[in-house]
């Protein structure tokens, strides 16, 4: 790049990606670029790009970046010129602003215990210090996970919402007996969350994070705010700023089209454990952005998140809700194949025949490739109110980054009053299990 002419500023070490889409606006620079393969498996690489604007870019400048690639001359044939390290104190402006997110009294946030996990990344330590600008000092890692480690030797799959990957986060959590577990993928865009029920510790799905703070932020949102889910997210963040009088909007997957979703944003999350809390400096998702708004959503709700006399937690916030507008049960279905062109298979027959009920019920279905551009995607979604009053829905959609057909489901079962929760979710469960046997059944139509 500089070689090419552009005034260059490489960070001096590796940094989570927030950082990088946060430095594009504190330098005002025309593009950032992060190298990194995210939550991937070791054998991956890859980079982010960002606009000016400090958001992902979208089309058509990502097809033009790909064909341009194309044509580009191997790498020893491009004329380089040395960059020396520069631009260390975007961290402290970084971490200046996150400290200034939370909402409760500072004093009150230093009772909160910490069990978090970096997986390998980049995020470790800047999340401790993020957290400590914040308030909150009583923070116990995984050692073993700290430190960066491009081969994540601890894990089979970097990813937070992989079943087993938090094991060891979930233990220390038991262990330390913390108030919240935090597990952020090695980039640190994204954060999972892990909370302490009746039957131990868990990691709560991206749509139950994702809500639970969109409330938070609604809760003291101006008259004009905006906040933002995607097509594949949950329906309940929609009906929650609705019954709160705040506007929403649900956007094609990923932040490039939600940091986009309109003026007033305040908040935006989708079901992958990606959240953006601070639009207006950090136009992406942010894990450690998250953790310490998730940090003090657990002081706010009473100081301690798992156990506390007279305050409430996260998951009697999420009883609240569901006894409010229903429980949402939601899941995925991901159908993995060894040739792309099966994926053009059953998403074809899917659209040539789409089915005319789910789950024993009619349903409608709209093709969103039917929609103009910027709107238009690659995705089928079937959904439907039933005679009992419980709404299913389905949205089938290539994945963008492997060979997989994706299919996100979605039940929503009414409830009467906080006493009928366990029939509720019981119920929910069965016509979710039913959504899943015909997403499954998708693949085994091409065998």
């Amino acid at each position: 790049l500089a070689a090419a002419g552009y005034e260059v500023t490489l960070l001096p070490a590796p940094l989570p990606t927030p950082i990088l889409a946060f430095a594009v606006r504190h330098f005002q620079a025309a593009a950032g670029i992060q190298i990194t393969a995210s939550h991937n498996p070791a054998r991956d690489n890859g980079y982010k790009v960002f606009l000016a604007d400090g958001a992902q870019l979208v089309s058509p400048a990502d097809r033009e970046i790909e064909a341009l690639i194309q044509r580009a001359p191997a790498a020893d044939q491009i004329p380089r010129t040395p960059v020396e390290p520069s631009g260390a104190e975007v961290v402290d402006a970084y971490l200046t602003r996150i400290a200034q997110l939370p909402r409760t009294p500072v004093p009150e946030r230093a009772s909160l215990r910490i069990a978090l996990t970096a997986l390998h990344g980049v995020g470790g330590d800047i999340a401790v210090r993020a957290l400590a600008a914040a308030g909150v000092t009583d923070v116990h890692v995984v050692a073993a996970q700290h430190d960066p480690d491009p081969d994540f030797p601890t894990v089979a799959f970097p990813n937070p919402e992989e079943p087993g990957t938090t094991d060891a986060l979930l233990d220390l959590a038991a262990a330390v007996d913390a108030d919240l577990a935090i597990a952020l993928d090695p980039d640190a865009d994204r954060c999972a969350i892990g909370v302490c029920g009746p039957d131990g510790w868990r990691m709560l799905r991206g749509d139950e994070t994702g809500v639970l703070l969109g409330e938070y932020f609604i809760d003291s949102a101006p008259a004009d705010a905006l906040v933002a889910t995607t097509i594949v997210s949950s329906t309940l963040l929609n009906s929650l700023a609705q019954a709160r009088g705040v506007r929403s909007a649900r956007t094609l997957t990923g932040f490039k089209w939600l940091t986009r979703a309109g003026d007033g944003l305040i908040y935006a999350y989708e079901e992958a454990i990606g959240m953006c809390v601070d639009p207006e400096h950090v136009r992406d998702k942010d894990g450690i952005g998250a953790a310490v708004m998730c940090a003090d959503l657990a002081v706010a709700l009473g100081g301690r998140s798992n156990a506390s006399v007279g305050g409430r937690t996260f998951l009697d916030q999420l009883d609240a809700l569901a006894v409010e507008f229903g429980v949402h049960a939601v899941d995925q279905v991901s159908l993995r194949v060894d040739d792309l062109a099966d994926i053009a298979a059953m998403t074809t027959r899917l659209r040539a025949a789409p089915p005319s009920t789910l789950a024993g019920e009619e349903i409608t279905v709209d093709d969103l490739l039917d929609r103009p551009e910027p709107q238009r995607t690659d995705a089928l979604v079937l959904t439907g109110p039933t005679a009992t009053g419980r709404t299913v829905r389905m949205v089938a959609r290539p994945s963008g980054t492997e060979p997989k057909l994706k299919c996100y489901l979605e039940v929503i079962e009414p409830v009467a009053d906080h006493d009928d929760l366990t029939r509720a979710r019981d119920a929910a469960e069965a016509t979710l299990e039913q959504l899943r046997q015909y997403a499954n059944s998708l693949a085994a139509q091409e065998k």
